[in-house]
């Protein structure tokens, strides 16, 4: 951006960020080489990358603002419309610009994922559903994509995280509840025996939540995840468990989003204790998370409205409950589902026997140096079922091994 009437320009870099903005001084050229630069941002959107472009005036000039994420996920744009009026003459000169400008190199989306049938089917699908004028276009408010949340968004292994919270809070409650120590799942919790505790499924450990949680309202169970995460390291990779969440599925997240894909966590784990972390550690909103709960009441206390937990189960959401509860909470069914165990077999063959194109997706744990190889003889993400359906019914394995350059958001420690 250069002439007389060209004040600044500046660019800075953050690690996933850019940012780049001008000022102009007043006047028509002034504003039309301002339009112009906004409209040439514009044109990046033939790019996989995200941007966002700000337009305002402030006193005698015109300040044009866009970011973008580089992180190969997209070709959607996410703009905001600029408050100011632009004569016709200046439309005209951006729209020049526009369509003579050199675009920017796009970059391939899935950067972490290696090239193979897993990361083509995902390319191929979302082209197949998002061309319009195709045989198998879906309009935007029918891409409805469900992913499970245990060992398809972070690591569940030896232990699932949840698991690992009711574990440290039975053990804090225990000197309260001396019955606890003849009493399953809680004896199990006390004594350590993961093994147990595992075996048992979602609705032992929606138990251990629900008694050690009751009385909480949901904020306060909210602030205790959020505290609990903040401060515990997971044992054997010796970091936080938010931040062992697959950079590969996070890529996946924002690429169907950014093709205009509604995301939904489907999760047998207590759906508050997801809803707590998911916006911050995966883009998706509370009220995109679906999940196992318990009882909730109305009360007041001193004089305030609150939403208290009680220690009864309402609804385990795994196995025959996803479809259920995805029919529930969205009244779509899903064109794509994800998930890593024969807890989400029925999620997946909901999903995949739909008319009309179709996705599933299996996440295999077969990376014994960088995560973890388990399968179908562990009582953690069982996947014996569904992997001998896959091939039957074309779910896609993905192999975090083969088909992932890396595995975790933040590298463990050595």
């Amino acid at each position: 951006m250069t002439g007389d009437k060209a004040r600044t320009q500046k660019i800075s870099r953050e690690p996933n960020h850019r940012c780049a903005s001008a000022v102009a001084g007043k006047g028509p050229r002034a504003d039309a080489r301002m339009w112009a630069f906004a409209a040439v941002a514009r044109n990046r959107r033939a790019t996989d990358n995200d941007w966002k472009i700000h337009a305002r005036r402030r006193g005698s000039s015109l300040r044009v603002m866009f970011h973008w994420r580089e992180a190969g996920l997209s070709s959607h744009v996410s703009q905001s419309t600029p408050s100011v009026r632009a004569p016709r003459a200046i439309w005209l000169v951006s729209l020049a610009l526009v369509l003579f400008s050199t675009p920017l190199v796009a970059q391939e989306p899935l950067p972490s994922w290696n090239d193979g049938p897993a990361r083509q089917a995902v390319v191929d699908f979302v082209r197949k559903v998002t061309t319009e004028g195709g045989a198998d276009y879906v309009t935007p408010g029918a891409r409805i994509a469900v992913f499970d949340n245990d060992g398809t968004l972070w690591t569940e292994w030896p232990v699932y995280t949840q698991l690992q919270f009711a574990l440290d809070r039975v053990k804090a409650l225990a000197p309260k509840h001396p019955e606890w120590r003849k009493k399953q799942p809680f004896r199990a919790a006390l004594d350590g025996d993961v093994k147990t505790l595992a075996a048992a499924g979602a609705k032992e450990l929606m138990e251990l939540l629900a008694v050690t949680h009751a009385g909480q309202t949901q904020e306060e169970f909210r602030a205790e995840v959020e505290d609990w995460l903040a401060r515990t390291r997971h044992g054997a990779f010796k970091a936080r468990y938010d931040a062992l969440v697959y950079r590969p599925m996070l890529e996946l997240l924002d690429y169907l989003r950014a093709n205009h894909f509604k995301t939904y966590i489907v999760t047998g784990g207590g759906v508050e204790f997801v809803r707590a972390f998911a916006e911050r550690a995966y883009g998706v909103p509370p009220e995109q998370v679906i999940g196992s709960t318990i009882e909730t009441r109305f009360e007041r206390a001193d004089g305030k409205p609150v939403l208290r937990r009680k220690p009864k189960i309402v609804f385990v959401d795994d196995k025959e409950g996803k479809p259920v509860a995805i029919d529930t909470h969205i009244g779509r069914r899903p064109i794509a589902a994800f998930g890593n165990s024969d807890g989400d077999y029925e999620m997946l063959e909901w999903t995949t026997t739909g008319p009309g194109p179709r996705l599933g997706m299996i996440v295999r744990h077969d990376d014994a140096a960088r995560e973890a190889s388990y399968d179908r003889a562990t009582p953690i993400g069982r996947l014996d079922k569904a992997l001998d359906a896959a091939s039957e019914r074309h779910w896609t394995v993905i192999s975090m091994k083969k088909d992932w350059k890396t595995i975790f958001v933040t590298p463990p420690a050595p």
